[in-house]
């Protein structure tokens, strides 16, 4: 236990007491472990069994691979939620735009192999 005397104005003294307990320095020097995560939801996951020697793994409910003009892959989001003729307009759609970015690639990846071809001889 400490004690502080702080004299603000003359002839009035304040005390001040703070006391640290046993429990306390344990807190200090053993800190609590921390707390583990809750265990994963098991509803809306899916777990595939792949024991049987299947190759292929059917991946419908997540909707179709989008390609970006980058060539990196994405999907559509709100998939699950859309009515059957969104999804099939959407199929028709990202179809297109697919092949036609695909080979807009291919051509840029072309062109850049030719020129670091030519750049090398």
């Amino acid at each position: 236990m400490s004690t502080t005397n702080n004299n603000q104005s003359p002839g009035i003294a304040q005390e001040t007491t703070t006391t640290t307990t046993p429990q306390d320095q344990t807190n200090v020097e053993n800190p609590k472990a921390p707390l583990a995560l809750p265990a994963a939801p098991s509803d809306g996951t899916t777990q595939l069994d792949m024991s049987n020697g299947g190759t292929t793994v059917s991946l419908d409910h997540l909707g179709p691979m989008v390609v970006n003009v980058d060539g990196t892959m994405s999907r559509i989001s709100n998939w699950d939620k859309m009515a059957e003729i969104e999804k099939k307009n959407t199929l028709r759609i990202i179809g297109k735009r697919n092949k036609s970015r695909l080979e807009a690639l291919k051509k840029a990846g072309g062109a850049a192999a030719a020129g670091a071809e030519a750049g090398e001889a």
